[in-house]
């Protein structure tokens, strides 16, 4: 199976993350994608120390009515501080038979060399990276990390993506994305004003919120 692989904090899931998952899914041809929320974020803390618990029960909760979408715990059961090498090695070894794309935006992408073990990803996985509307991308090998360039070539892909191909044979395809202006920070925001969110999130993710207070000043 062609699997995509979208990860996050998910502090919430929000409806721009369905959108990105749909997008990945349409252009590359894929068959399902998993959200994987993570343990503990590498580069940055986590905002309202929301449990691992609640962000994955919001990302099953707001998968439930996609049938190509599922939550998966990976991070959550190996503990500690969330590497997306670490996780793309343990799905190679959960999953052998499958075919990994991983999800991401322009903004990841272009600071990739910064990543644990960067160069890895390339060897584990179809990079699949989402380009806001507008952000022309004329030459897709000069967003490659500089150390790394030598290693791509242009390559042909479906329905006219801009594609490289690294020597291992993984391909980066660039998708534009059908882009939202929602972010997990605003919607933590408006929960803490009392502002609604409604428009912002699934709704089975606003009644979870609602009911375990998450993000509010009476959180915990």
């Amino acid at each position: 199976m062609r699997i995509g692989i979208l990860g996050g904090t998910f502090n919430p899931v929000h409806c721009a993350h369905l959108q990105v998952a749909t997008d990945a899914l349409g252009g590359c041809d894929l068959d399902r994608v998993l959200f994987i929320p993570t343990n503990s974020p590498p580069h940055k803390e986590l905002a309202g120390d929301v449990s691992f618990t609640h962000r994955y029960a919001m990302v099953e909760a707001a998968l439930a009515v996609y049938p190509a979408f599922e939550a998966c715990d990976l991070e959550g059961r190996r503990g500690g501080i969330s590497f997306s090498v670490h996780t793309l090695e343990q799905l190679q070894q959960e999953r052998p038979g499958d075919e990994l794309y991983f999800i991401m935006g322009m903004d990841s992408f272009v600071e990739l060399s910064l990543w644990r073990s960067y160069r890895r990803l390339f060897e584990l996985a179809h990079l699949v990276v989402l380009v806001r509307p507008g952000a022309e991308i004329d030459d897709p090998l000069a967003r490659v990390p500089i150390a790394m360039a030598g290693e791509f070539c242009y390559a042909v892909a479906p329905k006219g993506l801009k594609t490289l191909q690294h020597s291992n044979g993984n391909k980066v395809f660039f998708i534009e994305e059908h882009r939202l202006d929602i972010s997990s920070t605003q919607i933590r925001r408006r929960v803490n004003a009392g502002d609604p969110i409604g428009e912002l999130v699934p709704d089975a993710v606003h009644d979870y919120i609602a009911r375990h207070r998450l993000y509010s000043p009476q959180e915990r």
